[in-house]
């Protein structure tokens, strides 16, 4: 038996905006109830979440079929890349990347041997249904979807030297990091920045990979979506329920 078709990995490749969202609470429940409303895709978020080993495995199983969960690493370490994809992860967002090097690196990590380093281990993890798939080492490569974070002024003058990547399926970029570095902080809506993301998107998809971005500005959204963007997601379970709280207690 082969490894399971990362769905992600394929939508991706269908000319369509999948719609997601941020899942920050690091809640097994709150990601259980969020995979049930329709959303294409979840990112379990181990980078500013409070997420360790367990509580994402708590929330790969939680979100289950229901919806394509994408784990976002705290940073490129190899060690920690090959425990999330043992648990079973197969999408993977990684922050922070600003240079082909990294790049490099990191395809390196995600890939078993000859194409990587990722170390063997998961026939006895969840990555295999404990030892189930029998095939899972020889197929497990080809349903690893690696998403690098562009967030940057380093990372964006590197763009084109990261997307000539082999096996890199897609480049996200993050909004606040990026308007940050810009000098703009707290400001991701700010002219310099979008008009930076607005020429970094045409960028991506003409290098044949999935762009991707994080948005609460709905206008925004809908601009990037009839711009191409492939992985769009547009809140978080944070601001959900803290949006959705003060409405109800402004009520009354």
């Amino acid at each position: 038996m082969s490894a399971p078709e990362n769905l992600f990995k394929t939508r991706l490749k269908s000319g369509d905006t999948l719609i997601g969202l941020w899942l920050a609470l690091g809640d097994a429940s709150a990601a259980e109830l969020a995979s049930r409303i329709g959303f294409d895709w979840l990112v379990i978020d181990g980078e500013h979440g409070p997420n360790e080993l367990r509580d994402v495995l708590a929330q790969l199983r939680a979100v289950g079929a229901n919806s394509q969960p994408v784990v976002r690493l705290r940073d490129d370490d190899r060690a920690r890349i090959k425990q999330v994809l043992d648990l079973g992860a197969q999408t993977l967002l990684i922050p922070m990347i600003e240079t082909a090097d990294q790049a490099r690196e990191a395809v390196r990590s995600v890939l078993y041997p000859p194409q990587g380093v990722r170390g063997i281990g998961a026939t006895l993890a969840r990555a295999s249904g404990h030892g189930a798939f029998a095939d899972y080492l020889t197929t497990a490569n080809d349903q690893i979807c690696l998403l690098l974070q562009v967030e940057s002024r380093a990372g964006l003058d590197a763009l084109d030297d990261i997307l000539a990547v082999e096996g890199v399926d897609g480049v996200f970029i993050g909004p606040s990091d990026l308007a940050a570095d810009m000098g703009h902080l707290g400001q991701p809506g700010a002219a310099p920045v979008q008009e930076a993301i607005r020429a970094a998107i045409p960028r991506i998809r003409e290098a044949g990979k999935a762009a991707g971005i994080l948005t609460t500005d709905l206008a925004l959204a809908r601009d990037y979506a009839a711009m191409g963007v492939a992985f769009l997601a547009v809140g978080s379970d944070v601001g959900v329920l803290s949006a959705g709280l003060r409405r109800l207690r402004s009520e009354f």
